[in-house]
């Protein structure tokens, strides 16, 4: 289970800068957390739900976690616009006896987008591969 309070290196900025998040919510299945400092006019927010479907062989979870942030627009600062990210891990937890598969697949896509290809170095500016494919729309 995850801590009431994200921190201590969980969550980073673009400039590397920890951000810590506190919980607002709990259910069955989901939570919800806010960064401590936010404006009341920007929220910024992380959410986690899981849902499971089917039963037997055909039993998954679909895991989705998902920040979204409130920010002052660059064209019209009186709108503040919602920017947003989420990953989604698809998993067929009744034809599966390990979590290994699984790491692997989470692995490739967070490396993908954290890291340049030539190098080993985890970026959290939103320079690796991935990162700029999904900021700039190119493949």
């Amino acid at each position: 289970m995850l801590n009431l309070t994200l921190n201590t290196n969980e969550i980073k900025n673009a400039a590397g800068t920890e951000q810590e998040f506190g919980r607002l919510s709990t259910s069955e299945r989901s939570a919800e957390y806010a960064l401590l400092n936010e404006q009341f006019a920007y929220p910024h927010r992380i959410s986690i739900k899981h849902t499971e479907t089917g039963k037997g062989l055909e039993l998954r979870r679909r895991s989705l976690i998902r920040v979204d942030k409130m920010v002052a627009g660059q064209v019209s600062a009186s709108d503040p616009i919602k920017v947003s990210a989420y990953m989604v891990v698809d998993i067929p937890i009744g034809n599966m006896t390990t979590s290994v598969e699984v790491a692997n697949v989470i692995a490739n896509l967070l490396s993908f987008c954290a890291t340049t290809g030539a190098a080993t170095t985890v970026l959290f500016d939103g320079t690796g591969n991935g990162a700029q494919t999904l900021i700039n729309g190119t493949l």
